[in-house]
């Protein structure tokens, strides 16, 4: 099947976008966390607490990160599933 086929490499092709555009994303944003981070210890005005509230955050936007990176792959493996029938 011609359609089959052609609905599988759109397939691929999206989930090889959606790989390369997270992985870019992840490097800005742990750069930019790195950025952050040396500012921060470089301010003496900056209290435990401030430093504390900001690694929480970067934690949680790391873990949202990492949802939704599992939520594409697992519907990227189910739409395989089902293009994958014989």
């Amino acid at each position: 099947m011609e359609a089959t086929k052609i609905a599988k490499q759109m397939i691929g092709f999206q989930k090889t976008f959606l790989d390369n555009s997270f992985n870019a994303m992840v490097i800005v944003q742990d750069q930019t966390e790195n950025m952050f981070n040396g500012f921060l210890n470089q301010f003496p005005w900056i209290t435990k607490e401030g430093k504390r509230t900001w690694n929480d955050s970067i934690q949680f936007n790391k873990k949202a990160r990492n949802d939704f990176k599992k939520a594409m792959d697992e519907g990227y493996s189910r739409i395989e599933e089902l293009y994958d029938f014989k």
